[in-house]
């Protein structure tokens, strides 16, 4: 018996991937030792240059490292990076996500894999285990028709599509029988799943499910009728809404379709209907000057935010944005980045302050996630239990629980 080890990189979708690739083995063992591993299945992430280049990287040492195993490469970078890395006898054989249920076929064939697939796939495959997890990620779509400036992601994973509901509650059904009670529903762009709205009010009313959070989502997909399903109380009282910056300027060279006077309109919306909000931020994009960027900073000022995720600005080759001119310098663009998130974490601070009771549900070593996602120490508390937090104390980066009990969310 084969002992398979997986290297996932990326997003939420290729870790759904991954698992699915691990629950399509029988014959052979899955193991989180890489060193004792017969066959590495790499699941790579082409999301910018520097994605390609840690990828890329990782193929060469583990090789170096390993040169019996079987290295088999899936993933967003078969496109960008698979030929090469086949031609130059980097890998063993690459095949494209629509084939990943085929993968202990390939394991075990003595032939070179080039098994692409194609792009207009829809999985339907369900799995039922998940390791040492105690929160499921579900994948409820595919692909992107979203034309932004500066993404790769449409041509790697093709147009949007949508998972069949019935696959997807069959899904959530499965893992609640195995003891999951927390999801959080991914894809690549989880907001142009066909019928969100009707598909979250379904899942909310699947017994065993305990809370459901929902994935990074454009600011024109947030609606009125989503936001109706998403005050259900087993919904999670977070969203992370993609703005990616808040100059009109800089939105335009990006090609997003949001603006910042309307996703302003919708966040307060949200925020008096008491969200955590996230974001994701690029900064240093072509053209930031420093006046745009001093407007951008202020108008975040007066954005409801708790949460970001901010990345200095990566050319990806193959993209509009690429050949954009008028980057600030490196050391300009981390100062920006510093300021953005120094400022977040505040409001994020001053939300907590705010908060009054918390449901925490408990992942490993007596901590886990409230319902705005911020993390809470609960000392004495069990894995994959919830917890109503009564008092606790407010530390720099996550609470620490004082007085707590079981509940039943």
């Amino acid at each position: 018996m084969q002992k398979i080890y997986f290297k996932t990189f990326g997003c939420r979708t290729n870790i759904f991937d991954t698992q699915i690739m691990t629950n399509a083995f029988g014959m052979h063992q899955i193991t989180q030792n890489e060193a004792e591993a017969d066959a590495i299945i790499i699941n790579s992430c082409t999301v910018t240059n520097g994605a390609d280049a840690g990828v890329r990287q990782y193929v060469n040492k583990i090789r170096a490292k390993k040169p019996d195993a079987k290295i088999l490469f899936t993933g967003c970078g078969i496109d960008t990076l698979g030929q090469k890395l086949l031609d130059d006898g980097k890998i063993d054989g690459l095949f494209g996500a629509s084939e990943k249920s085929r993968v202990e076929e390939f394991v075990n064939s003595s032939e070179k894999i080039v098994e692409l697939g194609n792009k207009e796939f829809i999985d339907t495959a369900v799995i039922s285990e998940i390791s040492g997890k105690t929160r499921a990620y579900i994948k409820i779509q595919e692909g992107c028709d979203f034309e932004c400036s500066y993404c790769i992601i449409p041509s790697s994973r093709g147009k949007s599509r949508s998972l069949p509901e019935d696959v997807i509650l069959t899904q959530v059904q499965t893992l609640c029988d195995k003891g999951f009670n927390e999801f959080t529903l991914t894809g690549t762009n989880v907001g142009s799943y066909k019928s969100l709205a009707s598909l979250i009010t379904k899942i909310c009313a699947i017994y065993g499910v305990k809370r459901l959070r929902l994935g990074s989502i454009e600011p024109c997909q947030v609606t009125d009728e989503l936001i109706l399903a998403m005050s259900h109380q087993k919904f999670a009282k977070q969203l992370h809404v993609a703005l990616q910056h808040t100059s009109d300027t800089i939105l335009e060279a990006m090609k997003r379709t949001n603006r910042y006077s309307t996703d302003k309109a919708m966040l307060d919306k949200l925020a008096r209907l008491g969200f955590a909000l996230g974001t994701d931020f690029i900064v240093g994009f072509p053209t930031e000057t420093k006046e745009i960027w001093q407007d951008a900073i202020n108008r975040v000022k007066d954005l409801p935010l708790t949460h970001i995720h901010p990345f200095i600005f990566s050319q990806r080759d193959g993209t509009v944005a690429a050949g954009l001119k008028g980057a600030p310098k490196g050391d300009e663009s981390k100062a920006r980045l510093k300021e953005l998130s120094e400022l977040i974490e505040q409001k994020n601070l001053e939300f907590r302050k705010q908060s009054s009771k918390l449901i925490v549900h408990i992942e490993e070593n007596e901590s886990g996630f409230d319902q705005f996602y911020n993390r809470c120490d609960v000392e004495g508390a069990k894995a994959n239990s919830y917890v109503l937090v009564k008092r606790y104390t407010i530390l720099e980066n996550k609470n620490s629980a004082l007085e707590y009990e079981e509940c039943n969310e």
